[in-house]
């Protein structure tokens, strides 16, 4: 199956689209402001003979003509390589200083840590990962990067429990779940090589009940953010179709600094909530990024 072809249906500029598919990912660094400033790691990479250039929509994000992690700034903590487009769904999420935030697929850790770094590294986020391998990745990011208000679980995140921390429901969640990674297509160019239907349909069952549990974990009036790097529907506005039903959250509008489509209502015989078109869709070539999926949900009850 021509797997981009497939959302032919869903892109405004099709040819744009595929073509920006095939070009190699720009390299994106995040500058980690727990340990330093955006200028002064740009100054230290300058001297390094590296060029920086800004992300006008992220003041902490920089392109780099390098390797993110083939420089000093880097390994004392000052960067971390980060795609671009998957800074966002902490960004939407928003979480302040003191409240307590559940990542629920943390590993390896870039979000849990941006998250932190929002907090000014305060309050709690509880970092949860089902993959013993990956977890130790999360803890080697948090420790270079010298984050301490994580606490990392070894979990199905469909089954998270609430017992270790109080029992308190959470303020906010970030519910980036492991996807079909379509939108990864620029940096990882097997991933549609190795794309079946079969897979994509039952990791949305995976993913809804991911997402179940991010609601009912967050206390009324609090966020969830639900993200993916597919642009599958049944992985994106199907989920949120599935749990809008189940559990008692709304969406709610989501304003990016970047361009994006809004969610689709209708895909091959299948019709979502109308509410889906709230989320928003990234494509690559839109703001020459990975693709991406994120929708913002208000707990009601």
């Amino acid at each position: 199956m021509d797997v981009l072809a497939r959302y032919e249906p869903l892109v405004d500029d099709f040819e744009a689209f595929r073509a920006a598919c095939e070009r190699p990912l720009p390299s994106v660094v995040r500058v980690n402001t727990l340990r330093t400033t955006v200028e002064r790691a740009r100054r230290a990479m300058t001297a390094d003979g590296i060029d920086v250039e800004s992300v006008g929509w992220h003041p902490h994000l920089l392109k780099l003509d390098d390797q993110p992690g083939a420089n000093w700034p880097y390994v004392h903590g000052w960067i971390h390589g980060q795609e671009e487009v998957s800074a966002l769904p902490a960004r939407v999420l928003d979480p302040a200083p003191g409240e307590r935030v559940w990542d629920a697929c943390a590993a390896p850790g870039s979000k849990t840590t941006q998250l932190a770094a929002l907090m000014d590294d305060r309050g709690l986020v509880v970092a949860t990962d089902d993959n013993l391998g990956r977890l130790s990745a999360l803890r080697s990011n948090t420790e270079r990067l010298g984050v301490t208000n994580v606490a990392v679980t070894n979990e199905d995140a469909r089954v998270h429990s609430l017992q270790p921390f109080d029992e308190e429901p959470y303020d906010r969640a970030l519910v980036d779940v492991p996807c079909s990674c379509e939108g990864t297509v620029r940096k990882n160019p097997d991933t549609l090589a190795e794309w079946t239907i079969e897979h994509v349909r039952g990791i949305a069952g995976a993913q809804k009940g991911i997402l179940r549990r991010g609601v009912q974990a967050t206390r009324p009036g609090g966020t969830v953010v639900y993200s993916t790097c597919t642009f599958a529907p049944e992985e994106n506005e199907g989920v949120l179709d599935h749990v809008l039903a189940e559990e008692s959250c709304r969406l709610v509008e989501v304003d990016l600094p970047l361009e994006s489509s809004p969610g689709v209502t209708e895909w091959e015989g299948e019709e979502y909530d109308p509410s889906v078109v709230r989320a928003r869709r990234i494509y690559p070539h839109q703001n020459d990024t990975g693709g991406f999926f994120c929708a913002k949900l208000e707990v009601t009850g």
